[in-house]
């Protein structure tokens, strides 16, 4: 792998600065750095630090639309941001954002795949040789023709990376893209960007997952309040110590004793039930139609006062687990307890409080204050939580305005003050950084403190290695639907 920078220049920066319209704060300030072609970079620093709009400069997103006022110059190949139409950064660059849906333009695959190519009024012939290439190079033939509603997280994302290099990009820009998948799923991205960047295209990826792509990254650039404060070779970052690693608010380079704890608390949900149980299922199966469930689950039991975390592959069953325990769907067969008694999806509702996967469905209010107010038994607290979990200076803030990261803590903090018994967190750490993912493992522990039933459905490994107190792991050995 290069340690320096030997090619010429596909990326130039020169002391650029960006303010959304609307925010008195800059976004990003005073960034100037070089990227040469071909090499694969990472963005890393902690939720908020400028990441995002750093990559919504190099496709052109912003400002066209994002407005806001620019400083300083972006040039992406001949690309000027804030000069160039968006339209001229079609065939140059290729992005695929933490939220595969955000970009989705057809409601099937092989037609996703084309779309780039029928925008750009490539023939028809050319297009079916290309999507054919890139399903054969991708290893997606299996997933072809499918409806985009029907993949998991994991193939949603590879069917975005793939439509992303429809075109033959020179630079490819990927925004979080591991964030709500499984292990398996990454490996996969991994091994697409490897092959993207095996044909010489220049990568530029925001991540908070370090450990599965050090093997790809030639130069790791660190942002701290809008500002490049570091930039390592992939040697020096490599020498960092996990002290120096976590001071920057840095997730673990390597996984083996997180795995390892992990192994241990799978090994406690296999034991005896708790003897406080609040919760029990009896035969429950999932799914949406009884001509075709999802799966029928192992009996299993909640406890008042206990953290459980939920691991398992993308389209196993865990989201739909959260919303029938939730009572937002009703069980195919089987059925859940409460306290020893039956309870009925609206019993369900009244007492659980779910934290989506994708929290833009439930964000609601005009700011952050009134968004963790809304529905509150715990009012008093607002504030105190609102500190705990970093959002102060976002209060007044419109929730739409936030990054990822800030959204996902804005309805952990709306969880914390619901008075709900159970709580259920769908991938609550989506887009962290190391720091917020403690917070958010604090107040875990808060809710278990005050008696509450917690269930964490996740694939992040550290924080149900450090914050979970036993972990369940579905597989596909398990028992399926009948």
């Amino acid at each position: 792998m290069a340690e320096n920078n030997t090619n010429a220049p596909l990326i130039e920066t020169s002391a650029v600065g960006f303010t959304y319209q609307g925010s008195e704060t800059p976004a990003l300030q005073d960034v100037t750095l070089s990227i040469g072609a071909g090499e694969c970079v990472l963005l890393c620093g902690k939720s908020g630090c400028g990441k995002t709009t750093f990559t919504r400069l190099l496709n052109g997103l912003a400002p066209a639309f994002f407005p806001g006022r620019m400083l300083g110059s972006c040039r992406v190949g001949d690309l000027l941001a804030g000069t160039a139409a968006i339209e001229e950064y079609v065939p140059l660059v290729g992005s695929v954002f933490q939220n595969p849906k955000t970009q989705y333009f057809n409601v099937d695959t092989t037609a996703e795949l084309a779309f780039p190519c029928e925008n750009v009024g490539m023939p028809s012939a050319e297009i079916r040789n290309r999507v054919q290439d890139c399903a054969r190079r991708f290893g997606l033939t299996g997933l072809m023709d499918r409806s985009i509603f029907c993949l998991s997280g994991g193939e949603k994302q590879r069917i975005a990376f793939a439509a992303a290099s429809m075109l033959g990009p020179r630079l490819l820009v990927l925004d979080e893209p591991t964030s709500n998948l499984d292990a398996g799923a990454i490996v996969q991205l991994h091994d697409m960007i490897a092959a993207m960047k095996e044909a010489g295209v220049t990568i530029v990826l925001a991540e908070h997952r370090l450990a599965w792509i050090t093997d790809l990254v030639d130069r790791y650039f660190f942002f701290e309040e809008s500002r490049l404060a570091a930039q390592w070779t992939a040697a020096a970052f490599a020498a960092l110590t996990a002290k120096a690693l976590t001071a920057r608010g840095l997730r673990a380079r390597e996984l083996a004793t997180c795995r390892a704890r992990l192994r241990e608390k799978s090994a406690a949900s296999n034991g005896p039930a708790p003897a406080q149980a609040a919760i029990q299922s009896k035969g429950l199966t999932l799914g949406y139609s009884k001509r075709s469930p999802i799966r029928t689950l192992p009996d299993f039991s909640l406890a008042y006062g206990e953290i459980v975390g939920l691991m398992g592959h993308n389209g196993i069953g865990k989201s739909t687990l959260a919303r029938t325990l939730c009572g937002l769907l009703k069980p195919l067969g089987g059925q859940i307890l409460w306290d020893g008694a039956p309870a009925k999806p609206r019993s369900c509702t009244r007492r659980s409080f779910l934290v989506m996967q994708d929290v833009n469905y439930q964000l609601f209010s005009d700011s952050v204050r009134e968004e963790v107010l809304l529905g509150a038994a715990q009012p008093e607290r607002c504030d105190e939580i609102l500190a705990a979990l970093g959002l102060t200076t976002l209060a007044d803030r419109h929730p739409m305005s936030l990054s990822g990261g800030q959204k996902q803590r804005v309805v952990v903090a709306a969880a914390m003050l619901s008075g709900k018994d159970l709580i259920v967190l769908d991938e609550p750490t989506s887009g962290l950084d190391h720091a917020h993912m403690q917070q958010v493992g604090q107040l875990l522990q808060q809710l278990k403190q005050a008696g509450k039933i917690v269930l964490v459905i996740t694939h992040d490994e550290e924080l149900a290695a450090d914050w979970c107190d036993r972990v369940i792991q579905w597989n596909d050995k398990e028992e399926r639907g009948r």
